[in-house]
């Protein structure tokens, strides 16, 4: 099984891999490939494919993180070269609006594309439970127990037909890979909290994850939870970590410090194999 790293805040020294504030992931099985998120821009998602050697159309499936525009900037473009429609897998809450407010000024962060628009182009498998995608493949579902600390930020919103409210990030999820070296955690944002994603991928797969790749949004996590996200993940024994996107460079670094050689970096042009 494989894991390429298409889109990411930063890229591999010298690659030809373009860079954006986004996230997007190819999962190779023998026979299948499972998009997961889409970047910012379909340019850069399109580029990216192109030096993988990835042609749309041989992609099987496409999973959704969660709704934020800096992992669905690349669906419409995706749709429109991918030709006929893939199966998508996303939570039910995907579609809901999402909004960022700073300094009391609001503007969208949602799906860059219409729902309805969505819902006539593709295949959507919309669910809060675990789902499989390919044998192999699984979504980790809603991930509703959060007793850790979760990687909010405090301008997020939602629309929930009545009023913007903070979001919740029920529609936050992760892909579970069953590989032969073990279970494989690949995070959009985990917003919910690495922690908690973690502890639901125990409780519904029976075991804690041997790797983690992608977004863990440590960027903005208080020092105290820092410390706390570090000594639990000592007391789990903890998994390879290949973290990107909204993890910050403050929370990288202690992980690194803390783990040492259990800590990777996993820039856009990066290839994992399990």
């Amino acid at each position: 099984m494989k894991v390429i790293c298409l889109v990411d805040n930063s890229v591999e020294p010298s690659s030809p891999f373009w860079g954006e504030h986004g996230l997007a992931f190819l999962i190779e099985t023998e026979r299948k490939r499972v998009l997961f998120d889409t970047g910012a821009s379909g340019e850069l998602l399109l580029h990216n494919l192109s030096l993988a050697g990835i042609d749309p159309a041989d992609i099987s499936a496409v999973a959704l993180s969660h709704a934020h525009d800096d992992h669905t900037g690349g669906l419409a473009a995706f749709l429109q070269r991918r030709g006929r429609p893939p199966v998508y897998y996303a939570h039910p809450d995907f579609l809901l609006p999402r909004f960022s407010r700073h300094k009391e000024v609001t503007e969208s962060i949602g799906l860059p594309l219409d729902p309805e628009a969505l819902r006539r182009q593709a295949d959507l498998r919309l669910s809060p439970t675990p789902q499989e995608i390919l044998p192999g493949v699984w979504t980790t579902g809603e991930i509703s127990a959060r007793p850790e600390p979760e990687g909010r930020s405090p301008g997020h919103l939602l629309d929930n037909g009545h009023d913007l409210v903070p979001d919740p990030y029920r529609d936050d999820m992760a892909l579970v890979l069953e590989a032969p070296t073990g279970l494989v955690l690949v995070c959009g944002c985990c917003h919910a909290g690495l922690l908690n994603t973690l502890l639901h991928v125990q409780g519904v797969f029976g075991r804690l994850p041997a790797a983690v790749i992608g977004g863990t949004h440590l960027v903005a996590a208080k020092p105290c939870d820092l410390r706390h996200t570090v000594e639990v993940l000592r007391r789990l024994g903890p998994p390879a970590l290949y973290p990107n996107h909204c993890t910050g460079w403050a929370a990288s670094v202690a992980l690194a410090t803390a783990l040492g050689d259990r800590v990777a970096p996993c820039p856009a042009g990066s290839t994992l194999e399990f």
